[in-house]
């Protein structure tokens, strides 16, 4: 290990040979969250490998913005590789500078308001399914519909049902051992244990039909579907006329679901469940949904509207963000004074970083009116950073926040949910800290409302 290493402070905890794996395996969170008393460069060894952690949102800031060009995506993304292949998520910067370049019209302002139209009817049938005092699970509802509703986007045409289908079974399964994968030695990988089985067999069968959508697809020669799988397979590059291989658009479908999936669902679940607890909040929410909506299905004019259900939301992703972001030096960099040598892996927590009390006033309380203009001023750009940052920022941010918002103004124009007494939900370790479970009860605002 390098001197410079050996400099950055050992975040307590650590076992020989292990060194932090156990620590992160017992609580990740809880760790994560601790390291910003040790300093803003704390290391962390995953066995006999040792991560920077940077733990204050300037150097996070950084990493993704200053540094930007001195890293690639590192170890996290590397453990993923077998699902996403080479899509945007671990793409060198060549490749991913081309892929974005010619992913961008996909998510651009029309096409997005394309895909709310799909999210405005599912979200409206399912609060149509609902029936007074019925008793749900919300983080597994809005699993099936975040996972629903980005399915269809992705395949509308009718050879596109498998790919669905294999989405709604597979994508549950790659989540929930993600993180744990991406921060296990890797010798672990090899041994038959349940969650690495099960990983691989979802990301192998999800592969396999996705790929068969894309042939089929592809040979149909059906320019007319406005789906995301369609737009990819037509996207061109302006000088060279060249556009993505099957094998390409495969990738960055599979990496999209991956990215897209838990976001919104994980999100949605702590939305509504921290809304029934702050009845000032809720009031608030149903005023301007009622104001903006009223009766009708929300579409994509409204999300922009919807200044304070944007908000809520916001806060509810502070709170609840990703987990742990990784990046590798590709060369030397400076970092809080320290020089971090090429191949050093770098690891930083939104989650961590967005309940940084050095920011935040009050960083554990829910509080939507933070992100009111005057007081949002008062942030430092680098201090909320929910989608990433620079080159590599997340380039479905529109995608998930429409989805988000329609969702949330659908359901709530008609009901309002209630916590089921004596059971709060616990975060639950993943790529986001999604609630283990959130048992609600709908009790309708109005009498039912027909299409």
């Amino acid at each position: 290990m390098s001197a410079a290493l050996e400099s950055i402070p050992r975040a307590p905890g650590g076992f020989p040979f292990l060194g932090h794996v156990w620590s992160l395996w017992r609580d990740p969170l809880g760790l994560l969250k601790s390291l910003s008393a040790t300093g803003d460069l704390v290391r962390l060894d995953l066995g006999t490998l040792p991560v920077v952690v940077v733990t204050s949102p300037q150097l996070a800031h950084d990493v993704m913005v200053v540094h930007g060009r001195s890293f690639e995506k590192g170890r996290l993304f590397d453990r993923v590789r077998p699902l996403v292949g080479d899509g945007l998520a671990t793409a060198t910067r060549q490749v991913h500078r081309r892929h974005r370049t010619l992913m961008q019209p996909s998510f651009h302002r029309e096409r997005v308001a394309s895909y709310c139209r799909i999210m405005s009817t599912r979200a409206w049938e399912l609060a149509q399914s609902w029936r007074p005092d019925q008793r749900i699970d919300v983080n597994q509802v809005m699993g099936e519909l975040s996972i629903g509703m980005l399915a269809e986007t992705m395949f509308s045409a009718e050879f596109g049902r498998p790919a669905v289908e294999a989405v709604r079974r597979d994508v549950p399964i790659i989540m929930k051992t993600l993180l744990l994968r991406a921060v296990s030695p890797k010798v672990l990988d090899r041994l038959p244990l349940g969650p690495n089985r099960r990983f691989d067999e979802a990301a192998a069968r999800l592969r396999r039909v996705i790929d068969d959508v894309v042939a089929a697809t592809r040979s149909s020669g059906d320019a007319e579907q406005a789906d995301l799988l369609s737009t990819l397979l037509a996207a061109r590059d302006a000088d060279s006329g060249e556009g993505l291989s099957d094998t390409e658009v495969r990738d960055e479908l599979v990496t999209i679901l991956f990215a897209g999936t838990e976001t919104a669902a994980s999100t949605l679940s702590w939305a509504f469940y921290e809304v029934a607890r702050h009845p000032e909040v809720e009031e608030r929410l149903l005023a301007e949904i009622d104001a903006v909506v009223g009766e009708r299905p929300v579409d994509f004019e409204d999300v922009a509207k919807l200044t304070y259900t944007r908000q809520v939301l916001d806060e509810t992703i502070r709170l609840h963000g990703v987990t742990l972001l990784m990046r590798r030096a590709i060369a030397p960099v400076n970092l809080g004074g320290v020089t971090i040598p090429t191949g050093t892996e770098v690891a930083f927590s939104l989650y961590a970083l967005h309940q940084d009390a050095r920011v935040y006033e009050e960083p554990a309380h829910f509080d939507p009116d933070r992100w009111l203009p005057d007081r949002r001023v008062g942030l430092p750009r680098e201090g909320f950073l929910p989608f990433g940052a620079g080159a590599r920022k997340c380039i479905g941010d529109a995608f998930a926040t429409a989805e988000m918002t329609i969702t949330l103004a659908t359901i709530l124009a008609r009901w309002r949910l209630r916590p089921v007494p004596g059971r709060a939900p616990r975060e639950a370790v993943a790529a986001m800290p999604h609630p283990d479970r959130v048992p609600m009860t709908v009790v309708p605002r109005k009498a039912p409302v027909v299409a």
